[in-house]
């Protein structure tokens, strides 16, 4: 097999066809009223919100933007303003900087310096903010995560990975970037900067160490069975890059599976207790 760029072109109709099923026959089973999810006026997110309001329609569809005093960026709120405009979802703005605050202040011992598990922090509030209003609106909460962070686990377990579908979790970014190009999705989302926003100035691709047109290849080539030798050879990169790629997805492996249990009993949760199509229940 060989690494190029066109290994990762996709029939766009086809794939926007598959996902807006997916979606609404999603929200049809679990007789829900609609879809939250978060936006954040990047592409994954601009995309699961166009999907969703292409899938069951804009007045079903409530997107929730969440900026916080440390992390905001203007543009942020320009691109999803114009994105708004163009789906007709409904928008709220839900400013964090106040629970996040009291959020510090009243945990004991809390860290300020500790970027990271502060950063987890606001992921994992985020979260809670859209469960809130699936629970108060009686509808399911719609993920944006892509395939490339997904398989890198480069998500916050609980915090953006959580959510009751994830259409676009099979698409890798530059994929996902293809995508919203066919559905219409403005340029400068498509073309900008990926980032977590859990810090300021905080880049994926700088984190991740490359750009997201050489790490796709890398990860195709992992799922497809490659050696780590032979990716290395094709995309003129260090053999020890792609085995610490390879490393960190298996590593990551906990944050794409529910909790685990002991195997006790004849059937058990997760490991051969299934069920087979969606029942109308407590989602939340």
């Amino acid at each position: 097999m060989k690494l190029t760029e066109g290994i990762l072109q996709i029939d766009s109709e086809t794939i926007q066809q598959k996902i807006t099923r997916f979606i609404k026959d999603y929200v049809r089973k679990t007789k829900t009223k609609g879809i939250v999810l978060g936006i954040s006026g990047g592409v994954d997110s601009a995309t699961a919100a166009a999907l969703s309001t292409i899938a069951i329609g804009a007045d079903r569809v409530l997107a929730l933007f969440m900026p916080e005093e440390e992390t905001h960026i203007e543009t942020d709120d320009q691109h999803i303003k114009l994105l708004s405009k163009e789906f007709k979802f409904q928008l709220l703005t839900v400013d964090l900087t106040q629970i996040l605050s009291t959020l510090y202040g009243t945990i004991p011992d809390f860290n300020l310096k500790d970027k990271l598990s502060r950063g987890n922090l606001k992921a994992r509030t985020r979260m809670l903010i859209w469960y809130y209003y699936a629970n108060s609106k009686n509808r399911i909460v719609v993920g944006s995560s892509d395939k490339s962070e997904t398989m890198l686990g480069y998500c916050t377990k609980w915090g953006d990975a959580a959510a009751d579908i994830a259409p676009v979790m099979d698409l890798y970014k530059t994929q996902v970037r293809q995508l919203a190009n066919h559905i219409g999705i403005p340029l400068e989302i498509i073309k900008k900067p990926s980032t977590p926003a859990l810090w300021p100035n905080q880049m994926a691709e700088k984190e991740l160490g490359m750009k997201y047109e050489t790490l796709d290849l890398i990860l195709y080539g992992l799922e497809h069975f490659m050696l780590p030798q032979k990716i290395a050879e094709q995309l003129n990169l260090p053999t020890e890059t792609i085995v610490d790629i390879k490393e960190k997805w298996l590593r990551a492996e906990h944050k794409r599976r529910m909790p685990l249990t002991t195997k006790l009993k004849y059937r058990t949760i997760n490991a051969d207790f299934r069920l087979a199509r969606t029942i109308k229940g407590d989602l939340h």
